[in-house]
């Protein structure tokens, strides 16, 4: 509610991007059109052509990219430092509205590294690192070493989605206004606390209805795997070669299913159950994160009194527990003036849950705000999720989650039916299930229709896809990879276990994912069906 829904978002690698969302998980939905600031009364999206041909003008299909030194990344794609020599930056112009594709365009931030390797080079390897509302072009730079050994023969290319960072990027309110929402209660108490974040919920959407009513109908995500393909286009590649993480597996399994003959080698990694409406994914993710903090309070016990949750990981919960309460009716001062409220908290720990590595900063910051009285390591980990940079300045990944996920998703919940939720949510998980039950209402009221219930993704006569689960992901749950699978249809989706912990697999430092994924994108090995690494 405050800033959109409350859903933990589940579709970036936290160490760059991943952040609290407010909301549900995201299906794919099409275009429509308002007019700039005066979005109309819930706009539908319209019927798309059929994408067999581009159908788009020379004037898009042949554009020359002028690739030149990157600038920090802006704000509103999460500041930064400039990323170096051995990255360029373009715009590329694809159309507002896809119904309409000789009309209004937008631009779309690129970003690049060309191949380094002596031998062959095979193309560009398209990257998105999730969401929604990830940008890419300030992620990518981020993890260049992990991909290093791709770069032998690939171009390293990635971009901000319609809607994200420097592509039309969707803006709802400003930075103040967004920490003054943090007063607002994301799992209201009782009538009061409801009205209220029912009241802030809808200034909320009234933001971004007046700061960006223009492109809203226009950020869904069959749009932006229409923007893949006129990127595969412009940079001259018969077929588009790709690598998705989180959200960006649902983009690139959204993509198969446009245009199955144009897959190239394609990988999924922590793969979004496509099969599953916002109130599922919301349950699934309370399993997920609760699975992932059982495994750190075991992992924790065994540090022994340096555990601030104990000896006992089953009691470990509770403690957790507790503390929300006590900050539900009191949050903790920090060295910065403001507030740990129990969403803060909330955000902090679901922030270290994405990682093993960073397990030990949520030990010292539950160390901190149990024994010291203090909220400022929780406080920190929040601000990650959020986009909040040390000036107090925000990216604009929460306002184009809310704004993709909407115009994907149709369903629309009210509080009689979240109130009937909560019990299955809290049974889910103790500590996240009622912050996640009460993210469901983050799209009721927004002004432009959902236009589908669950993303297609099926993409018979596809190439082999690489679909990786990891059986420790708390974002995005181990059985959304076998869903994938089935959904991409018979002999295309291709699926490999990795046993471990945290969001995604590739980045984990695994040898065998790492020899794995690599084999099939640099020389064509698909691996056997079920390969596991672990």
């Amino acid at each position: 509610m405050s800033s959109s829904s409350r859903t933990i978002r589940t579709r970036a690698l936290v160490s760059v991007t991943a952040v609290v969302a407010l909301v549900a998980v995201a299906g794919c939905g099409g275009d429509g059109e308002t007019e700039q600031g005066k979005a109309s009364s819930k706009p539908s999206a319209s019927a798309p052509a059929s994408p067999s041909g581009s159908g788009l003008p020379g004037s898009l299909t042949g554009q020359k990219l002028d690739w030149s030194t990157c600038p920090a990344p802006s704000v509103l794609q999460g500041a930064g430092e400039a990323p170096g020599s051995a990255w360029q930056c373009a715009t590329l112009k694809a159309p507002l509205d896809y119904a309409d594709p000789k009309g209004e365009t937008i631009d779309l931030a690129m970003i690049r590294a060309k191949a380094t390797g002596p031998g062959k080079r095979i193309g560009s390897l398209l990257f998105n690192f999730g969401g929604p509302g990830g940008s890419g072009v300030s992620s990518l730079p981020g993890f260049a070493d992990d991909y290093a050994k791709l770069r032998s023969r690939y171009d390293l290319v990635s971009f901000d989605p319609r809607g994200v960072g420097e592509s039309a990027g969707v803006t709802c309110r400003s930075d103040e206004e967004i920490d003054a929402s943090d007063a607002v209660d994301g799992t209201p108490d009782d009538k009061a606390e409801i009205k209220a974040a029912l009241a802030e919920s809808e200034k909320y959407i009234k933001g971004c209805e007046k700061r960006s009513g223009k492109v809203l109908p226009h950020v869904d995500t069959v749009s932006a795997a229409r923007d893949m393909d006129l990127m595969r286009q412009v940079l001259g590649d018969d077929k588009l070669s790709y690598f998705g993480i989180s959200y960006g597996t649902e983009l690139g399994g959204v993509y198969a299913h446009l245009y199955p003959k144009r897959v190239g080698r394609a990988v999924l990694d922590a793969v979004v159950d496509p099969t599953e409406d916002p109130e599922q994914g919301a349950l699934g993710q309370a399993k997920g994160f609760q699975l992932a903090l059982d495994n750190y309070l075991k992992d924790c016990a065994e540090k022994g009194a340096a555990c601030p949750t104990g000896g006992d990981p089953a009691a470990g919960t509770d403690k957790i527990v507790t503390l929300l309460q006590q900050l539900d009716a009191k949050p903790l001062p920090t060295e910065s003036g403001r507030k740990l409220t129990q969403d803060g908290a909330l955000s902090g720990i679901a922030a270290a849950l994405y990682d093993k590595e960073s397990w030990k900063y949520l030990t010292l910051g539950l160390q901190e705000a149990t024994r010291l009285g203090k909220g400022n390591l929780l406080l920190a980990m929040a601000d990650s999720m959020s986009g909040r940079d040390e000036n107090g300045h925000y990216s604009n990944i929460s306002a184009a989650n809310a704004a993709i996920n909407c115009v994907d998703d149709r369903q629309r919940y009210s509080v009689a039916e979240v109130k009937a939720q909560l019990p299955r949510f809290r049974k889910a998980s103790p500590v996240f299930g009622e912050y996640l039950a009460w993210g469901l209402l983050g799209c009721t009221g927004w002004p432009v229709d959902g236009t589908t219930d669950t993303p297609d993704v099926r993409a018979e006569g596809a190439a082999p896809i690489l679909v990786v689960g990891n059986t420790g992901d708390p974002a995005t749950p181990y059985e959304g990879a076998r869903k994938m699978v089935q959904e991409l249809g018979e002999g295309v989706g291709v699926e490999v276990t990795y046993k471990g912990q945290g969001h995604g697999a590739y980045n984990s430092g695994n040898a065998c994912m790492t020899r794995t994924v690599n084999d099939y994108l640099l020389d064509g090995k698909v691996p056997a069906e079920g390969a596991t690494c672990g």
